[in-house]
């Protein structure tokens, strides 16, 4: 068995929901075993969003890496619905940098074998959860890409123009790391399109 750990980053209202949904169903199909960790901001008991606080980012913080702990421990494929670090944008969106955050996401951010940056396509819509402001949206991925380039990260990054493709597009990056060696199974693979 081998494990890998895949997280979706971007700011909100762009996708990742949904996509790490079609993530799952196309690696399932390919008999792997995968949980996904899904955003937990929703069912934060503190305020989210611009009203968000430090001990509501910190909750969410530390929720978002249990249940990455668990998953990981149980599952060989583990999808996230974000990572610490598109979490903690919003921390730092609400207050400024924090040290003790900044050193755990030193630690943290190597445990993701591959960080896939969901670019804005189109401005949030409301769920009842989720904030709609535009100007609110891109001061997060303002904040995330200071915050990749600052890191020396290279994420996965999917084209905003090929929107319907994303799922496709990264199974195909993923498939040397996820399919055996070609000559250990048939040519015909018909029933695992990616």
């Amino acid at each position: 068995m081998w494990d890998m750990k895949l997280a979706l980053i971007g700011t909100h209202g762009i996708g990742k929901t949904t996509l790490c949904f079609e993530l799952a169903a196309r690696f399932k199909r390919r008999n792997l075993d995968v949980e996904m960790v899904r955003e937990v901001a929703r069912s934060c008991p503190l305020p989210i969003n611009q009203q968000t606080t430090v001990a509501a980012q910190e909750w969410i913080l530390h929720v978002q890496m249990s249940l990455e702990i668990e998953a990981v421990a149980n599952h060989e494929m583990v999808l996230c619905d974000r990572s610490v670090l598109d979490n903690y944008c919003y921390l730092v969106h609400s207050a400024g940098t924090d040290a003790t955050w900044e050193k755990i996401l030193d630690r943290w951010l190597p445990t993701y074998d591959l960080l896939i940056h969901v670019p804005i396509w189109s401005h949030p819509t409301f769920d009842g959860v989720r904030a709609v402001d535009p100007v609110f949206q891109e001061e997060i991925d303002t904040l995330l890409e200071g915050m990749i380039a600052a890191r020396g990260l290279t994420p996965f990054r999917l084209d905003s123009e090929r929107q319907s493709e994303w799922g496709r597009d990264i199974v195909k990056h993923l498939l040397p790391r996820i399919e055996p060696t070609p000559w250990l199974f048939s040519r015909d693979d018909s029933d695992r399109n990616t």
